[in-house]
């Protein structure tokens, strides 16, 4: 926790498939698609988002609302006074520097008393780290403070720029989409293709997890056996696969001294909306070779979950009870546990502990 971060009573967990975990980074968009002078607008936890680049490089973030008569700021453009970069809504050209401080308005006259100062638009803390671009979104956006921690880093990440970047947008709250990310014992169902596995190879797993950073990892392993798609690349592979809040999944497979990395991110559109984008780097030849087919196979398994969300969102329109068992559903059930953790370290100022703890877990798939 911040040194000046105050407990908070207000802030409740929410149920889970309802709320947004706050004081966190969530990713946002790649690096490479920010270009400079260029506005973009982007979704957010059910709030508009203008994301840009100056000029000179820098990455800012704008609640992408004018406070004025709520045009987008991001159908405006970015323009440069005094040698600052400030962004000019289309409608009237009010203009606000990148800290949200409205700094022109110009139909004011001189003698009218109104300090443009005071007038604000909400300014997110942005970072840009190995290509990512995140954005912090604090739980009072009347009194933001400072982000307390920085963005995750990833140790897989080779072979400079992605290598394949896949992205679909489910019709899921972020929870339903997350535990189905992490479920283990749906592929053979859901994802069933020659050169993955079927529901006839199906056998009895055990893994060993261990805490980690604001989330869990499943231990380097070798893949199962019934995973042909590892095998595809050559050699005898070991993975990592690891979580962390608010919603990132990320699996480090070595080939030797080289490396596959796979990084999912999870971002809330809003509370129906999720966008999942599935990021690849490698620097093993054979990942180049067969890129074609594991792009491919990338979009067929977000497909696959895609239509797999459609359908249980039949089911989920009644809000029925769901019943988590262990070891199957043990992730699931971890997840809730630490976006209850996040917030109550939040609430009371203290910092956070981790609940998952060392463990092996057990199941069929």
């Amino acid at each position: 926790m911040a040194d000046d971060a105050g407990p908070r009573p207000d802030l409740k967990a929410a149920p889970f498939g309802q709320g947004f975990l706050t004081d966190c980074w969530w990713f946002a968009a790649l690096a490479s698609e920010l270009k400079p002078g260029k506005l973009q607008r982007y979704e957010l936890l059910g709030e508009p988002v203008l994301l840009g680049r100056t000029r000179q490089g820098q990455v800012y973030a704008l609640r992408d609302i004018c406070p004025h008569r709520a045009a987008p700021l991001s159908a405006g453009r970015l323009v440069e006074e005094g040698g600052e970069p400030r962004v000019e809504c289309p409608y009237h050209g009010w203009r606000f520097g990148l800290d949200g401080a409205c700094r022109v308005i110009p139909s004011l006259l001189d003698d009218q008393d109104l300090d443009p100062a005071r007038i604000r638009v909400r300014s997110y803390p942005v970072r840009e780290s190995q290509g990512l671009v995140w954005i912090w979104t604090a739980s009072d956006p009347r009194d933001p403070a400072e982000p307390d921690h920085e963005p995750p880093a990833f140790e897989g990440v080779v072979g400079g720029a992605p290598k394949i970047v896949e992205r679909m947008d489910f019709d899921s709250h972020i929870d339903h989409a997350v535990v189905g990310l992490m479920d283990p014992t749906h592929g053979p169902y859901v994802h069933q293709q020659w050169w993955w596995r079927s529901a006839a190879s199906q056998h009895e797993k055990s893994k060993a997890f261990a805490p980690r950073p604001f989330g869990f990892a499943m231990t380097r392993h070798a893949p199962s056996r019934n995973s042909r798609a590892y095998r595809l690349l050559g050699g005898a592979p070991e993975t990592e696969i690891t979580f962390r809040l608010p919603g990132l999944r990320w699996e480090h497979v070595r080939y030797g001294p080289r490396t596959v990395m796979t990084l999912t991110c999870l971002t809330p559109l809003d509370a129906r909306r999720t966008r999942i984008t599935q990021i690849f780097w490698s620097d093993l030849w054979a990942f180049n070779l067969l890129r074609p087919v594991v792009r491919r196979g990338a979009k067929t398994f977000l497909k696959q979950d895609g239509d797999m969300v459609n359908l249980q969102n039949e089911g989920l329109r009644y809000d029925p009870t769901l019943i988590w068992i262990d070891d199957a559903d043990r992730q699931a059930k971890w997840y809730q546990q630490l976006k209850r953790e996040w917030t109550a370290s939040r609430r009371e100022a203290r910092p956070f502990n981790n609940p998952v703890p060392e463990t092996v877990l057990r199941w069929r798939s």
